[in-house]
């Protein structure tokens, strides 16, 4: 992936995050870390970038993001709940006032009934808010299911930066 090539969006993102007084941090499992590596590439990123989480295994979200074992099984790693379990997780251990969280399947090796490649759960909390999350259905291989979900964190991230949505939009 070409992070050069989205860095309108990630300026738009800084912006917006500069102009509340916001840092931001990233929860990732599909992605694996393309989001942080993103953002960090742009010069000033310190300032507005709290810090990243790669989650690939269920213990990872559990150890890192405080993501109870019990909910995983439950409704599987790439479900809702999880999701937005991972974005609080991350605001909790995070000087961030907002994260987000991704947890899907881009590879044909995670994919099962009801849950096919390209499946994505995108979630967002934001300090003094409820968490909101969202489930995309990409098209494309693993590199472009793991672009587009780059793509829509970063679009998300914007629009939660927004004043005028209560809880921002996931």
């Amino acid at each position: 992936m070409d992070v050069d090539a989205l860095a309108p969006e990630v300026a738009a993102l800084a912006q917006r995050l500069l102009a509340r007084g916001w840092r931001v941090a990233a929860a990732e499992s599909c992605t694996g870390g393309l989001i942080a590596a993103t953002c960090t590439a742009v010069a000033g990123s310190s300032h507005w970038f709290d810090r990243g989480f790669v989650t690939y295994s269920n213990e990872a979200k559990s150890e890192l993001l405080g993501v109870p074992p019990a909910l995983i099984a439950a409704h599987g790693a790439v479900s809702e709940p999880v999701a937005l379990a991972m974005a609080e997780g991350a605001l909790a251990r995070s000087a961030a006032d907002l994260a987000v969280a991704v947890t899907g399947i881009a590879g044909p090796g995670g994919a099962v009934p009801g849950k096919p490649v390209g499946t994505v759960w995108m979630a967002l909390a934001r300090r003094g808010a409820p968490a909101q999350a969202r489930r995309l259905q990409l098209d494309g291989d693993r590199s472009a299911v793991r672009a587009a979900t780059v793509r829509a964190a970063l679009a998300a991230r914007t629009g939660a930066c927004e004043p005028s949505r209560a809880g921002g939009e996931a």
